[in-house]
C-alpha cells in the first residue's frame, strides 16, 4: 500500500478555497486535512460542507430506515394476525354462548355441546360479514365440517332465526362486499371485541 505525501492543508475546488489551515496533512478531503480538523470545521460550519454532511448522513442512514421499515411491517402483520386469532376465537364463544340449547340452524337437530360457529355468508370470501353476529350461528359439526354449511337450508332458517329484516341486511351487506370488501385493521378488530364485551360479560379481552 502506498503511503500518501503530506501536502499543505488548503482548499483545491470552489467549496474549500481559503478554508485550509496550511500544516502540512496526509489525509485529505478537498484539499483539507481531516487530521488537523479544517475538514470537519468545514463540514460543520458553511452551508456547503453541512449539505455535504446531510448527504452523507442520509446515504448512511438510508438502509437502516429501510431496514426498520421492514420490521415494523413485519411487526404490524404480526399483530393483525394475532388480532385476527383473538378476535375470531371470542366472536365464535360468542356464538356458541349465545345459541346454547338451540337446534342446529340447518338441520335443526338438537344442541349439544359440540356445536361450533357457522358463518352463512363464509367468513373467507365475505370479508365484510366475518364478524357479523347475525350472519354466524349454532351450527351442527356435520353440516359446519362435512356438509360445507349446508347453505340451503342455512339460508332457508336463517329469517326465521334472526328476523326477516335483519336477513335482509345480511343479504344487502353481502351484495355490497362484492364490490367493496372490508380491510380489517387492529382497531377495527379491538371494537367487534368491545362490542361482544358489552353483549356478553363472559368473553375477556
Amino acid at each position: 500500500m502506498i503511503e500518501p505525501k503530506e501536502k499543505p492543508c488548503k482548499g483545491n475546488n470552489s467549496k474549500t478555497i481559503g478554508l485550509g489551515c496550511g500544516n502540512p496533512t496526509k489525509y485529505r478531503v478537498y484539499g483539507l486535512g481531516k487530521m488537523c480538523g479544517c475538514y470537519s470545521d468545514f463540514l460543520l460550519n458553511t452551508e456547503a460542507g453541512k449539505l455535504i454532511l446531510n448527504k452523507s448522513i442520509l446515504k448512511v442512514q438510508k438502509p437502516r430506515l429501510e431496514m426498520q421499515k421492514v420490521e415494523k411491517l413485519d411487526k404490524d402483520t404480526k399483530t393483525l394476525k394475532a388480532s385476527l386469532i383473538n378476535t375470531r376465537m371470542q366472536v365464535h364463544a360468542y356464538i356458541r354462548e349465545r345459541d346454547k340449547g338451540k337446534s342446529c340452524i340447518s338441520c335443526g337437530c338438537d344442541w349439544n355441546s359440540n356445536f361450533q360457529a357457522g358463518h352463512y355468508y363464509k367468513a373467507e370470501t365475505f370479508e365484510t360479514l366475518k364478524f357479523n353476529l347475525e350472519n354466524i350461528n349454532g351450527q351442527c359439526q356435520k353440516c359446519n365440517l362435512f356438509l360445507d354449511g349446508n347453505f340451503d337450508n342455512y339460508g332457508l332458517n336463517l329469517p326465521n332465526r334472526i328476523g326477516i329484516e335483519k336477513f335482509n341486511e345480511l343479504t344487502k351487506l353481502a351484495e355490497v362486499d362484492k364490490h367493496y370488501s372490508k380491510v380489517w385493521n387492529v382497531e377495527s378488530l379491538k371494537e367487534v371485541r368491545g362490542l361482544l364485551k358489552q353483549n356478553k360479560s363472559f368473553v375477556n379481552e
